[in-house]
Parts: structure tokens; sequence; C-alpha cells
């Protein structure tokens, strides 16, 4: 152990090495697991201290017990909409329909409300672990980046007028998909990014798990689409 060195800057140590070999990790020694989200929002900062990584924003992963997983975006894990992801970097690949907004103003800790958008786009948010097995507890999912795998990005879109029916599946589905509260969505990811700090004017506000999740495979093509916003798809090899 360095001299200074605390509880959550060894953890992250273990993820960062699982992160930079793509070794599977096995979960958290007792001594140095996180007791809550505090913590693990701790290790996942150490992480980004430790790789160099600077985050551009927060996002907010929905789970389907209602629970969200708050944590930071770095830009290398934004991905254009014409890139191919290559299934083998990620480790229980989990695919959601996700929107990504760029804020128009900033988020302070000490206020509330609803964040004031520039831009948003539709996503497809590819959540992953650098754990053998996806944790069964939060703050170890939290520690390990909120799951952050990959965020496929689709063209900017205007904010609609109205709330919004989201599907994800294949290229040629025609699904109807679930109808999605917006102002109540961003509301929570605005919510998350004020505890966890704030963010300034510029920065991107990520709201995923919009849809059921499902396991991409290889060869295929999932489809996210926004009714009024548009679509967008990624491809995997």
């Amino acid at each position: 152990m360095n001299e200074g060195e605390g509880r959550a800057e060894i953890a992250a140590r273990w993820l960062v090495e699982a992160l930079e070999s793509g070794n599977p990790l096995a979960p958290f020694p007792a001594e140095l697991a996180p007791a809550d989200a505090l913590d693990g929002a701790e290790i996942a900062a150490a992480i980004l201290e430790q790789t160099g990584h600077v985050a551009c924003g927060v996002r907010i992963l929905r789970r389907p017990d209602g629970s969200s997983l708050a944590g930071p975006v770095t830009e290398g894990r934004l991905l254009p909409a014409a890139a191919t992801v290559a299934l083998a970097s990620l480790r229980h690949t989990s695919a959601t329909a996700a929107l990504l907004g760029v804020l128009a103003s900033s988020l302070e800790p000490e206020e509330a409300g609803p964040p004031i958008l520039a831009r948003l786009h539709p996503a497809i948010d590819l959540a992953a672990t650098r754990f053998s097995e996806v944790p069964d507890d939060e703050p170890s999912c939290i520690a390990d980046l909120a799951l952050l795998g990959y965020l496929v990005i689709g063209k900017s879109r205007p904010w609609p007028s109205s709330d919004v029916r989201v599907a994800l599946g294949a290229a040629d589905s025609r699904a109807r998909g679930v109808l999605l509260d917006l102002d109540a969505a961003f509301l929570e990811a605005a919510t998350s990014a004020r505890a966890l700090g704030g963010l300034p004017a510029g920065a991107v506000l990520v709201v995923a798990g919009l849809t059921p999740a499902q396991a991409p495979q290889v060869g295929s093509v999932l489809a996210a689409r926004f009714a009024g916003i548009g679509k967008v798809e990624s491809r995997f090899a």
C-alpha cells in the first residue's frame, strides 16, 4: 500500500487493472467492498483519477426493479452511430435505449428543477461490467462506473412537444415500445448529477435503461426508436 492511499484508491486499482487488461475481476474482498453508494462513487472517481480520464457528464442507468445507478461518462465511451461495437471488449453486455442531452446551462448542487438542454441525441446504452459476474449489490455496481460500457450516439434532435414512445429491437422491428415521460427522466438524471457535485454547461446528461434490456449478438444490428425524435442503430461484431 502506498503511504496515504485509502481504501477507495486500493479498490480502484483492482478495477483499473481489469479495465486495462480486459481480464475479469473477482468480487471485491470484504475489506475493500464499498459499504454504500457514496463509497461506490468514491471508487469510481478514483478510477478516473488513476486512468487520467476526465468525466464529460453523468449517466443514470434505470433498472427493472425501479432503482437507478448514477456514474460518470467519459468521452472515450461515446461512439458514433456508424461504429461497430466489438462484443469481445465487453462483459455481460446489456443493451437498452437511452437519451443523451447536452446541457445549455450548468447544474449547480444547491439548485433543483429540470435541466436546460441545448441538444438531445437518441442513443443505445451498452452496460457492461469489469467483474466476472455482474455484482448483485448496488455499491459495487456504482464502483464499477455504474456498469458503463459504451454509448452509441445518434444525430441531435429537437426536444419533442410531448412524451414519446421508445422501443429497442432488431433493425426491421416495428415494436410499439413504451411511453416515456421525458421531463421526469431528465429531472431524475439532473438530481443525480447535482448529488455528485453538479455539471457545467456543455456537459452531457444521459438517461439509460429506457427499455427492457437485450443481450446483443455478434453480427446483429439493434435499433432504438423514439417517436418524434428519430432512431439510432448499433452494429455488433
